[in-house]
């Protein structure tokens, strides 16, 4: 996938995520020179990218052109003080996107002006490795080629997949915005279990990592199921059986699951109230 040369981009905020799509915009063929970002203390690595990259920095919005693409990328505690400075940065022909949680179109569009082009995306940690799982949800006035420049965007940073609901984000946000934190806990808990059987902390450290890694990789590469997968691994009265048995007990993974992502979409709906 490249991008457009000639686009003219404002990515407001350098930090994690935005660091990462800037990062994967240049390997896609992104001509720095229409990048400008915005960003009083971006971090080191960063100011190091921007620099080396020839890209333009600002402190500050005040006074840039309008761009084709506004991408915001800070905080989401700090979108009420940012969005309106930003504001006067919106053109007519500028599709703004936003990777804020619980940041609702609604309060963009009251913050931005007069109906502008707006898209709310929910991207994953793992951007930061080309590996990320974005979701975008367009307002009415994003047009057909606003939207397909979004998404050859978002994918510089990995797979994209779009909403009409946006009352869906908040699932979403459970599902895959707060994901990682998920796996990551796995393989923390499979490491401590190894430990706990008798493996040295680094061993059973490194069989976590590379057991839930490689374990991502093939799902990610193979055709079948998570359940296929799952099945293909399990011989009946084997060792993964008498583990499965445990994890997939009443109140066991499957339900606890369940309730974590509720737990995650019920935050989410009151963090965008």
């Amino acid at each position: 996938m490249s991008l457009s040369a000639a686009l003219p981009l404002v990515l407001v905020g350098a930090g994690k995520m935005g660091g990462a799509m800037l990062a994967g915009w240049l390997d896609c063929g992104l001509d720095p020179k229409g990048v400008t970002v915005v960003d009083p203390s971006p971090p080191p690595e960063m100011a190091a990218l921007v620099e080396t990259a020839g890209i333009a920095r600002a402190a500050s919005a005040e006074g840039l052109a309008a761009p084709a693409v506004l991408v915001v990328a800070v905080k989401p505690q700090m979108m009420a003080a940012v969005l309106p400075a930003l504001a006067p940065v919106v053109g007519p022909d500028t599709v703004v996107v936003s990777v804020a949680a619980g940041t609702r179109l609604s309060t963009l569009r009251a913050a931005l002006g007069d109906a502008p082009a707006i898209v709310r995306a929910m991207p994953n940690t793992p951007a930061q490795v080309g590996r990320g799982m974005t979701v975008g949800c367009a307002g009415p006035e994003v047009t057909d080629a606003q939207r397909d420049i979004v998404t050859r965007l978002l994918e510089a940073v990995g797979d994209v997949a779009w909403i009409a609901d946006e009352n869906d984000m908040d699932a979403v946000t459970a599902v895959s915005g707060s994901g990682p934190a998920y796996v990551f806990l796995l393989a923390e808990c499979l490491a401590a279990a190894g430990e706990a059987a008798g493996l040295s902390p680094e061993l059973a450290t490194q069989l976590a990592r590379a057991t839930v890694s490689g374990a991502g990789e093939l799902l990610a590469r193979s055709q079948e199921s998570s359940e296929t997968l799952r099945r293909n691994v399990t011989s009946p009265g084997g060792t993964t059986a008498a583990a499965l048995a445990v994890l997939m007990a009443e109140a066991g993974v499957p339900d606890l699951m369940k309730a974590a992502v509720a737990a995650a979409a019920a935050r989410s709906r009151e963090l965008a109230s």
